[in-house]
């Protein structure tokens, strides 16, 4: 029976790489606001959600009635728009 070939591997080279980063665009850390912003609004969206169902639907605006699960989960999306802007 005829022995199959030996693939040879390829060898990296770092000079492959370092014309790929130079594309022009360049990643900079985010502005510390960001993730600040996103915790605060993940918090702000559960505790009105959380005060909404334990004051049995008369707070934080009894008027709004249901319109208050609107406005906590609301809150939850804008942190995860917040945080798609995260690098």
């Amino acid at each position: 029976m005829p022995k199959s070939r030996v693939r040879k591997k390829k060898v990296y080279s770092s000079s492959a790489a370092s014309t790929s980063s130079t594309s022009g665009e360049s990643y900079e850390p985010s502005p510390m606001w960001v993730p600040i912003t996103a915790v605060a609004l993940i918090v702000i969206g559960i505790g009105w959600l959380t005060l909404f169902y334990l004051s049995g639907m008369e707070f934080p605006v009894a008027a709004w009635g249901y319109w208050n699960l609107a406005v906590g989960f609301s809150c939850m999306v804008a942190a995860l728009l917040v945080l798609s802007k995260w690098r």
